[in-house]
C-alpha cells in the first residue's frame, strides 16, 4: 500500500491504517526503538505507542515522508522511554553513548530560550549535514539519528569499526567549529 494510501486511511479514522503501517514499517521502527532501548519488550512496547502517535497525530498532520514521520515518533518514543528510566534499569542501549559521543560538539542550555535554542541548532545541523560527503553524513545519521552501533555501521557500509571511529570523530569535529562560527556556545 502507497503512503498516500495510509495517510488517507488515517484521516478517514480507519483503523486499517494501523494494519498497513505495522506491516510496511514495523520492522524499520522496531529496528529504531531497539537501537535505543536493550529491552526488546520496551521496544515493542514503543513500537505500539508508535501507532497510537500517528493515530493521534492524523489529523491535523498529513506527512509527505511517512517512514520519516513514523521514525520520528518512533524515536522520540523510545528516548522518553529510556529517560524515564525504564529502560537504564534494565542496561540502557546505544542511546547513552551516542550521546556521550555528540556532547562534546552539540550545547546543552537550559531555560526558557530551550525551544528556540533547540529549532536554531536544529536548522544549523541540518545545513551542516546537507554539505557533508553522503557516505559521512549517512554514517553520522546511522549513528546519532538511528543510535545505530558502531558495528552495524561498519558492517552496512564494508567500513572497520576503527573507519567508522574516525569518520564520527572528523565529523563531530567540523560539527563543532560549525557551530561556533555560526555563534553557537559549546
Amino acid at each position: 500500500m502507497q503512503d498516500q494510501q495510509i495517510v488517507e486511511l488515517y484521516w478517514r479514522r480507519s483503523e486499517e491504517a494501523i494494519r498497513a503501517t505495522a506491516d510496511k514499517y514495523g520492522p524499520y521502527c522496531r529496528t529504531v526503538a531497539k537501537n535505543i532501548l536493550a529491552d526488546p519488550r520496551d521496544a515493542e512496547e514503543c513500537v505500539n505507542d508508535t501507532w497510537i502517535g500517528a493515530w493521534r497525530a492524523m489529523p491535523p498532520h498529513r506527512p509527505n515522508r511517512l517512514r520519516l514521520f513514523l521514525g520520528k515518533i518512533t524515536r522520540r518514543t523510545a528516548c522518553d522511554r529510556l529517560r524515564a528510566g525504564i529502560a537504564q534499569k534494565r542496561g540502557g542501549g546505544e542511546y547513552p553513548a551516542a550521546l556521550e559521543e555528540l556532547g562534546e560538539c552539540v550545547p546543552t542550555s537550559p531555560g526558557a530560550d530551550q525551544a528556540v535554542l533547540d529549532r536554531e541548532l536544529e536548522a544549523l545541523v541540518n545545513r551542516f549535514l546537507g554539505g557533508l560527503p553522503v557516505r559521512e553524513c549517512n554514517v553520522f545519521l546511522r549513528r546519532y539519528w538511528y543510535v545505530e552501533p558502531l558495528e552495524a555501521i561498519a558492517g552496512r557500509y564494508g567500513l572497520k569499526e576503527n573507519t567508522v571511529k574516525t569518520i564520527l570523530r572528523r565529523t563531530r569535529e567540523k560539527l563543532r567549529t560549525y557551530l561556533e562560527k555560526e555563534g553557537i556556545l559549546l
